[in-house]
């Protein structure tokens, strides 16, 4: 989506490098700060119910595509992670840390894939949304199948924090679309003038 604004305003590469870099950059810090909030409010419980992380994710895969997406996706639990390390309790912690790369990667890139369709019409953000969380929970749960024998995480425990989190991913369902297409019409205010 901020490609086609980008590519319309015949940007340079440079430019279009470094908003996106700038753009990213933002999606990640929100990604770190969005989860503090939900467990000084709601405690560690609140984090697996409300999944703070995959908001911001969500939202950078559409705005700024597949590509760019999976950096923020990857990025994200990892700065998390390093940032809260320092202060001695780590975000998400580390034997969660790949399995948390893995499916934000997924959940960024796939909606990602639908960028410039919702460029077209801001209502393909609904599918979009939709099929990156059931990706990324999907690739969650397989990996966590495949190596459950040097993890801590069961299948089940998978399974449980997953109904746990619908409410959560639910609402981003919801929210997490609408965002887009209200950016949307931001950006493409200035087409029209």
């Amino acid at each position: 989506m901020i490609e086609n604004v980008l590519v319309r305003k015949n940007l340079s590469l440079k430019v279009k490098i470094t908003v996106k870099s700038l753009i990213s950059a933002g999606i990640v810090a929100l990604a770190v700060i969005l989860p503090q909030l939900v467990h000084l409010i709601a405690g560690q419980p609140g984090g697996v119910q409300w999944l703070p992380m995959y908001l911001p994710v969500l939202i950078g895969g559409c705005l700024l595509g597949w590509a760019w997406g999976l950096g923020v996706g990857i990025a994200s639990p990892v700065v998390s992670f390093l940032i809260t390390l320092a202060f001695g309790n780590p975000m998400p912690a580390l034997a969660r840390l790949p399995f948390m790369m893995a499916e934000l990667a997924v959940f960024a890139a796939v909606s990602g894939l639908f960028s410039k369709k919702i460029a077209a019409n801001g209502w393909m953000a609904f599918p979009a949304v939709l099929l990156a969380q059931v990706s990324g929970r999907a690739v969650f749960m397989l990996l966590v199948l495949i190596f459950q024998s040097v993890t801590p995480f069961t299948p089940a425990l998978i399974w449980s924090q997953i109904q746990t989190g619908l409410l959560g991913l639910v609402l981003q369902a919801v929210i997490v679309p609408f965002i887009i297409m209200g950016l949307k019409l931001l950006l493409d205010r200035d087409k029209n003038d």
